[in-house]
């Protein structure tokens, strides 16, 4: 306190009356006085008076300017202070009362923080690595494993992903979720960088797309060896050949894992595999085209696969689960039920990835069949089985962005009526039901609806997208109309509802068959 404190020059006025004083620089500042302003001074008697005269204390200022204020009320004054604390008090707390109560949102707001569920999505596939982990992993409970794999073939099969809470490598799966992870980056690799994320999902992608390259080795022309083989399946069987659930019974850790893990062997009739080999590489090589070298050898590695798929005798094409040998454990968790869709999105994907209209041609020539192939219970999904939804939707992007003409006009044509025909069934509500809280139930005979329900959210929002970028306000199929902003409230919906599923609650962020628990 300064000690510029002097009696008033009223004679009439009681000494022990309160003086403020405001100690104040030549510039018309407040001084400070060490941690704070020496701003007021309040006596409200409630301490002992000191029996040292304040002007015996030494002053701490050079200069100071007195105010003759008097409080003339005490009593008003403390009820002033009194109320004004209680005031300030009260606000405080309404403002935490409001900001922890829980906040109830309507079906289609958005009431999670979707940036932290995509860092929780990323991690999951951190936590399911395989082989020599990174240094600066995030998930610090994991450690190198499976560094073994492939030894049994005579070939390396380090890395990759295990598949949910297993400890088997499945190729075919792990290749459409690398696949999809490049389509999220290729369309919103600024949404990624905005977050700081872009990196981590770049890594993840380079993560699978490394393993995906050991799997698949073409035939050396100098050798006897004729044959492609591709690798589609790592597992843990502890010497229970025959029997397929052993491993999801194997409660172990990966990185204690010390017996045997046989690996499964295809060839290139396994066309549903090789050809989501080859989107995966694909759609990866433009994730990474700014490093002209690693992108340059996904591309080599996608369009050999791609010549050997597609040269197999159509009578021999089938998918890889067709055989036990190839196969394996697969066929109990991810049996896969045609490869028309897969070469359709391998000829695709590889097209964008190097503008060859030879992979365009082969793609819009096998979309009919592959429409026919697909199974009446999967019309409009999009999921590890069926990629023909998806397809239509990437090859309408191209229609609309990119405009190849003649002969592709025609071909592409029913690919935008395709795509406009499956956002009004997520919209109309006559094809799909939904569950209360407004989750979309694709398949309601299934299980696991949030994986569907997940692709259509990021199917939906591409395509507005798509019409906002071409300043179209909406679509139509029949008699039926829509409008950007009830695509992109289904969207969000989707990916923001907490769906209490009887085993948990989920966000429905889906990859590797398992959603990802937030």
């Amino acid at each position: 306190m300064p000690e510029s404190i002097h009696s008033s020059s009223n004679p009439d006025m009681d000494c022990s009356s309160v003086r403020f004083v405001h100690s104040i620089n030549e510039a018309g500042r407040l001084l400070p006085s060490a941690s704070r302003w020496n701003s007021i001074a309040i006596d409200y008697n409630v301490l002992p008076r000191s029996s040292i005269a304040y002007d015996s204390l030494p002053s701490v200022y050079s200069k100071s300017v007195e105010f003759n204020l008097v409080v003339t009320d005490k009593t008003r004054l403390k009820r002033f202070v009194y109320i004004s604390v209680f005031l300030v008090l009260a606000i405080v707390a309404l403002v935490l009362l409001l900001h922890f109560l829980p906040h109830k949102h309507g079906h289609h707001g958005s009431s999670k923080n979707l940036t932290h569920a995509i860092n929780q999505a990323l991690t999951f596939f951190e936590a399911q690595k395989s082989g020599y982990l990174p240094k600066n992993s995030t998930v610090s409970f994991r450690g190198d494993s499976g560094l073994q794999d492939g030894n049994s073939s005579g070939h390396n099969l380090v890395g990759g992903f295990y598949d949910s809470g297993n400890n088997i490598k499945f190729s075919f799966p792990t290749a459409y979720t690398i696949t999809l992870l490049s389509w999220t980056v290729i369309e919103y690799h600024q949404k990624y960088a905005d977050i700081g994320e872009l990196e981590h999902v770049k890594e993840i992608i380079k993560w699978g797309s490394d393993y995906l390259l050991k799997l698949f080795i073409p035939p050396i022309k100098s050798t006897s060896s004729s044959t492609t083989i591709l690798f589609s399946q790592a597992s843990c069987l502890k010497g229970f050949v025959n029997d397929a659930f052993n491993d999801v019974n194997c409660w172990q850790r990966p990185e204690d894992m010390s017996y045997l893990r046989p690996v499964s062997i295809c060839n290139s009739t396994a066309s549903d595999l090789a050809g989501e080999i080859v989107a995966a590489l694909s759609a990866a090589s433009l994730v990474f085209r700014e490093d002209t070298g690693y992108s340059g050898e996904l591309i080599k590695g996608a369009e050999k696969l791609f010549e050997l798929a597609t040269a197999v005798d159509p009578r021999m094409q089938g998918t890889y689960t067709t055989s036990d040998a190839c196969g394996g454990q697969a066929r109990q968790f991810y049996n896969s039920s045609g490869f028309e869709d897969e070469l359709v999105w391998a000829g695709t994907w590889l097209f964008f990835a190097t503008g060859n209209t030879t992979y365009l041609t082969k793609a819009t020539e096998k979309f009919p069949s592959a429409e026919t192939e697909e199974m009446p219970s999967e019309k409009w999904i999009f999921y590890w089985n069926n990629k023909i939804t998806a397809n239509a939707v990437l090859l309408t992007r191209l229609r609309f962005f990119l405009d190849p003409g003649y002969p592709y006009a025609a071909a592409l044509q029913p690919s935008t009526t395709r795509t406009d025909l499956l956002m009004c069934s997520y919209l109309s509500n006559h094809i799909f039901d939904n569950t209360p809280g407004g989750l979309i139930l694709l398949r309601p005979d299934h299980g696991k609806p949030l994986q569907f329900a997940a692709t259509a959210s990021f199917l939906s929002k591409l395509y507005s997208d798509y019409l906002d970028l071409l300043h179209q306000s909406g679509g139509s199929c029949g008699g039926y109309n829509y409008t950007l902003e009830m695509l992109q409230s289904f969207s969000v919906s989707q990916a923001s509802i907490k769906y209490h599923h009887k085993d948990c609650a989920c966000l429905p962020t889906y990859a590797l068959n398992g959603p990802f628990l937030i």
